[in-house]
């Protein structure tokens, strides 16, 4: 594939600057939590975002239609590497086998699976014209398709909330694809009929936790047996303990735990914060080490810097969004378009579900908040996504070229 030549490319800088100011605060906040600890995963951290580095420096530079090229097999390449969960590399951790360990190092092939997919159903449209559902059949079964496959295998692990992130995905893209409102209006009404479905089997359970008189977490897994909807039972509890912690839980030392200390956290940071290294919900072990360096570091984040220092993430996590928005509508072509109206709502929903569960307005699930979550795998593929942003800027409508 030939791609076209360009000349004085511009770069985008507001998005780099989002960042660059994002990962500190990050770090910061990382080894803030794990002072009493001493803990060195902001090291970590580091090492990621600077291998994370390479990788926007290398997609930025790179023709952004190199993936459009390579789309199958990026696309394989992520479904192999939720298989190999399944291999004698795959690592159970707190119940879920979400992470592969090899030659020391341990990855979530979730996350590489988010992006192959994304990418895949980005070619995929690309290559089809839509409109009316009679005539748009064939790719939607084949994006359909493209979907499912890494949902459930990441379903499987089990993983709710990276599962939740490929649904808007792919609907964001169909929605930009001049597909019929007809198709929506369907979507929104099997929505309506899936949380009618979880709604009565939530109603279920806790007549079964009510008749059996006990208390979520003892009963081993028994009612999942007998459930024909495809949730754990500690998903169950998570629903539960957020739409009635008093219920299930009311001295907060269960399953709403670290609900109740994310709004401790939060609310105690007050406007200014109590300062670096003075957050004492994450460092005395109220939020758990096991979460306050990545699902709940926006908590951490508002115990020391306050309602100001939450406002700046959010403020810079928006400016983000609706600038890689914005660079959709430049994008020159369908597949730029594609790919960046993805990548938008990628980062959309992951700091719409992490900062609606840690101040309670969403269910609890693993879902990282970008740049500033500790996580590796996570970091490098928020890198690699803002170098394409980048590329597709580049190479926008208005930039002239040769020939």
């Amino acid at each position: 594939m030939r791609y076209a030549k360009y000349k004085n490319l511009e770069r985008d800088w507001i998005n780099p600057a989002c960042i660059l100011a994002l990962v500190p605060m990050g770090v910061m906040s990382i080894r803030s939590a794990q002072l009493f600890v001493h803990g060195n995963q902001w090291r970590g951290q580091l090492v990621w975002f600077a291998l994370g580095s390479i990788g926007y420096l290398v997609c930025a530079r790179w023709h952004y239609a190199f993936f459009l090229r390579y789309a199958h097999w990026i696309y394989l390449l992520g479904i192999f590497s939720l298989l190999m969960l399944w291999s004698p590399f795959g690592l159970r951790r707190y119940g879920a086998l979400r992470w592969i360990g090899a030659f020391g190092l341990c990855v979530q092939p979730a996350e590489f699976a988010k992006f192959s997919t994304l990418i895949m159903l980005a070619g995929t449209l690309t290559g089809n014209k839509m409109g009316p559902i009679r005539e748009s059949k064939s790719p939607l079964i084949r994006a359909f398709i493209i979907f499912a496959i890494p949902w459930f295998l990441v379903f499987l692990q089990p993983d709710l909330g990276s599962a939740l992130i490929f649904p808007p995905i792919l609907l964001a893209m169909l929605y930009i694809s001049n597909l019929s409102s007809r198709f929506f209006l369907a979507i929104f009404t099997l929505g309506v009929l899936v949380l009618s479905a979880i709604t009565w089997d939530i109603y279920r359970y806790r007549n079964f936790l009510d008749t059996n008189d006990i208390s979520p977490g003892e009963h081993g897994g028994l009612y999942q047996k007998t459930s024909w909807l495809p949730l754990k039972d500690y998903q169950r509890n998570r629903i539960i303990g957020f739409i009635a912690p008093e219920v299930v839980d009311p001295h907060g030392t269960g399953i709403s735990w670290n609900l109740r200390q994310s709004l401790i956290s939060i609310g105690s940071g007050g406007f200014f914060g109590k300062g670096y290294g003075k957050g004492m919900q994450a460092q005395l072990g109220y939020l758990p080490k096991a979460v306050s360096t990545n699902d709940f570091l926006f908590s951490v984040l508002g115990e020391e810097r306050g309602f100001l220092g939450t406002s700046t993430a959010l403020l810079l996590l928006s400016v983000l969004i609706g600038n890689t928005f914005r660079i959709a509508g430049l994008a020159h072509d369908r597949f730029g378009r594609y790919l960046t109206v993805g990548i938008a709502v990628f980062f959309l929903m992951h700091v719409l579900i992490n900062m609606g569960m840690t101040i309670g307005l969403m269910p609890i699930t693993g879902v990282p908040l970008p740049f500033l979550s500790c996580g590796g795998s996570f970091l490098i593929v928020c890198c690699i996504l803002q170098g394409i942003v980048q590329s597709v800027y580049r190479r926008r409508r208005n930039v002239d070229r040769d020939g």
